[in-house]
């Protein structure tokens, strides 16, 4: 029987790291987890599907509630993994100036009032996009939903190819996941710009509506990496979910604001 290269097994790896979803397989090879982040924009489209179900499921009850219901499940299945990481990012960058100060904040388990704030707005912010964006496309918001999950995995993979990891491998749970090169980065590419071409060719995206959605996360991702070095000299787990959670909104925002203004 042929072996499977740890590439491809890399991606139950990538469900074990991002979701609580049960996969097995445990323990896996080292190279097994550095592939895994290549997988991380798969594994979003999962995510994204089973959001997009239960919004199906709800629809009937206001794009309000389904958004809600949606996220929350999206929620439950990471365990809120990207948006414990976005709070903490918040209060360790957002509540001091000490760089040493800021990693014992990123390593206290407690949410601080910077965190709290942020938490909620990002939160405010997908659930009112998602609740938009159902009402100009009733159908087409499925394709956004699972679209929006994928393509956020992305711009965190690239940060960990191009910027070096700062907390020490004696202490980090993540050592080996957080050593991406440009392989896992362009597998991870090759994720998002299928999910980003079958949705355009699918209608639930402009051709103009992608190009302003994939812009904006990029640059939002990229703005994030440049404050990370300069606060930090580079990331950190958190980092990464509060990078994921801002393409996100910077997705949907660019395609909310694309299609209010026409230019979809």
């Amino acid at each position: 029987m042929p072996t499977i290269p740890p590439p491809i097994r890399a991606c139950r790896v990538a469900f074990f790291f991002l979701t609580r979803i049960p996969v097995g397989g445990f323990p896996y090879t080292d190279a097994e987890w550095r592939w895994s982040s290549g997988w991380f924009p798969f594994v979003g489209l999962v995510i994204g599907a089973a959001m997009a179900a239960v919004w199906l499921l709800v629809d009937r009850a206001g794009g309000l509630v389904a958004a809600t219901l949606a996220t929350g499940v999206g929620m439950l299945l990471t365990g809120a993994f990207h948006e414990d990481g976005l709070a903490d990012t918040a209060d360790a960058i957002g509540g001091v100036v000490d760089r040493e100060k800021m990693f014992e904040i990123l390593k206290d388990s407690r949410i601080g009032a910077f965190g709290a704030a942020c938490l909620v707005i990002v939160l405010l912010l997908r659930i009112g996009l998602l609740t938009r964006l159902g009402q100009s496309t009733s159908e087409g918001i499925i394709g956004l939903i699972i679209l929006s999950q994928c393509l956020a995995r992305t711009p965190p993979v690239w940060l960990m190819a191009t910027i070096p990891y700062v907390t020490m491998d004696d202490t980090s749970k993540s050592k080996l996941v957080t050593r991406a090169g440009f392989g896992q980065a362009w597998l991870a590419t090759a994720w998002c710009g299928g999910g980003v071409a079958a949705a355009v060719y699918g209608g639930c995206l402009s051709p103009l509506e992608a190009v302003w959605g994939v812009m904006a996360a990029a640059i939002i991702a990229a703005w994030l990496g440049w404050r990370f070095i300069v606060r930090a000299g580079g990331i950190t787990g958190d980092f990464l979910g509060a990078a994921e959670q801002c393409s996100e909104v910077a997705f949907l925002l660019a395609v909310a604001v694309a299609r209010g203004s026409g230019g979809g």
